[in-house]
């Protein structure tokens, strides 16, 4: 088997076209949203080949090229941001009749489910957690943290990591100017709403506001890679993105509701 590079070193496993990957409580609600997204012919995430008996879930590889921060070559490019959201959209629409059926009653989520339960936010729909060809998005993968809430919910962490609103040298991608208009492209491409649009850096606050509360109450838990995460001080950047986005709220929003009255 081949180790897979990502967050779980040594953890995630390929062989031929399957991934093997540590299940949570939360794999079996993952396991019935992919494969509602495969009778919906959504065929841009993994299908599902259930579990082992060593408790790893089994799912297909994902095609494609796929890159980190620093944004730099093909993921960093306009037409891979544009496509990024289109295909969000596309995911989005599919699964707001999973969270209207009654597949999706009572299902364990590893993020609390929020109000309007609107569609399945994949929860972490960032630049690495995408498969690309050429400049093109055309799959996602890593649905952990997939959970039900408005779209906007999604949206907000999306658009804060694909611009990307990050203040640390390393994953920051050009000045204010240019990540606004970043966000602009990605919020026409979703054909994000006017109302929220101008709610949407508070969203963000609130998202990653959401992100350093987990990790500290994962940390508290006794999570050893939280706990790592927050004596690395990784919490205290999420935090300096927030004050970021606090500062330059009026610039942000104003681009992008210019020119977009209703989408």
């Amino acid at each position: 088997m081949e180790d897979l590079k990502g967050g779980r070193e040594g953890l995630i496993h390929r062989s031929d076209d399957k991934v093997y990957r540590p299940s949570g409580f939360w794999s079996q609600s993952i396991h019935k949203l992919l494969l509602h997204l495969k009778n919906e012919k959504f065929n841009s995430a993994p299908k599902s080949f259930g579990f082992d008996s060593r408790g790893n879930e089994i799912v297909s590889y994902v095609s494609g090229d796929v890159y980190n921060y620093p944004l730099v070559g093909a993921i960093s490019s306009t037409e891979a941001l544009c496509s990024a959201a289109l295909l969000l959209r596309k995911y989005h629409d599919v699964t707001a009749s999973f969270v209207q059926s009654k597949n999706c009653n009572d299902l364990a989520w590893l993020l609390p489910a929020r109000e309007p339960q609107e569609v399945i936010c994949h929860g972490d729909y960032a630049p690495y957690n995408v498969a690309l060809s050429g400049n093109t998005v055309v799959g996602i993968f890593d649905f952990d943290t997939a959970h039900p809430a408005p779209r906007i919910w999604d949206v907000a962490y999306a658009v804060y990591s694909w611009s990307p609103f990050k203040t640390n040298p390393h994953d920051s991608l050009g000045d204010l100017p240019k990540q606004s208009a970043r966000a602009k492209q990605f919020c026409d491409s979703y054909g994000l709403s006017y109302a929220d649009r101008t709610q949407l850096v508070d969203t963000m606050i609130s998202r990653v506001q959401a992100l350093v509360d987990f990790m500290r109450d994962e940390a508290t838990k006794g999570n050893e890679a939280f706990i790592a995460n927050i004596k690395d001080s990784h919490h205290l950047a999420y935090l300096a993105d927030i004050e970021y986005l606090e500062r330059n709220k009026e610039q942000i929003t104003n681009c992008l509701v210019a020119n977009n009255h209703d989408a």
